[in-house]
């Protein structure tokens, strides 16, 4: 059977009938096995630091990193701790926060981040996904970082408020409090001319 096949029929937490901290524990002895772990979780990295607001091709360079720390750093994985996604995003974090602090980038909008419509749009749909990009873009910034964060880890990355917790540094309950807050405060912001 090749590898797809048996990636296809693994269940979600594990690639080649794996788990993901089974995965760290081969690759802590073959690095081979590391390039399973980023198959599987790159995207979900990519997609967060993109939420962040990395253009594409700082988010590629900043998961690059990432990925580079997380092999180099394989020792400090506590398995069963939170997980190895969030270990992953917690690195991406600091990646990014280190690359903000160097270059000063600004934050783009999470609507770019998580659109995969078509890409080679018309003139309109430019206009209306550029539109309602500056209607997020202005939700979301004005909400304090910590929230801004936590809605990049909650609806770039998929990760659940437990997940998001030990990557922010709060408790589970005050992160599901941040997220409800931050959604409820850009329904708050929302008017009868929202572009979306």
């Amino acid at each position: 059977m090749d590898m797809t096949a048996v990636r296809d029929l693994a269940p979600p937490h594990t690639i080649d009938g794996r788990h993901d901290d089974d995965l760290v524990a081969a690759a802590r002895r073959d690095l081979r096995a590391f390039g399973l772990l980023y198959e599987r979780h790159m995207p979900r990295v990519y997609d967060y630091l993109r939420a962040r607001g990395a253009t594409p091709e700082d988010a590629a360079d900043l998961t690059a990193m990432a990925f580079e720390r997380a092999m180099t750093h394989l020792a400090d994985y506590r398995a069963n701790h939170s997980g190895v996604l969030p270990w992953l995003l917690r690195i991406a974090r600091n990646a990014w926060i280190d690359q903000h602090r160097r270059r000063r980038f600004g934050f783009l909008p999470i609507a770019s981040a998580l659109d995969a419509s078509d890409p080679d749009p018309g003139p309109d749909a430019l206009a209306i996904a550029n539109e309602r990009d500056r209607w997020v873009r202005s939700m979301v910034a004005g909400l304090p970082e910590p929230v801004r964060d936590a809605i990049a880890l909650r609806y770039a990355a998929g990760l659940t408020g437990a997940e998001i917790a030990p990557i922010i540094g709060k408790s589970e309950a005050a992160t599901r409090k941040l997220l409800a807050r931050g959604i409820q405060t850009i329904r708050g912001r929302m008017t009868d001319d929202d572009p979306a």
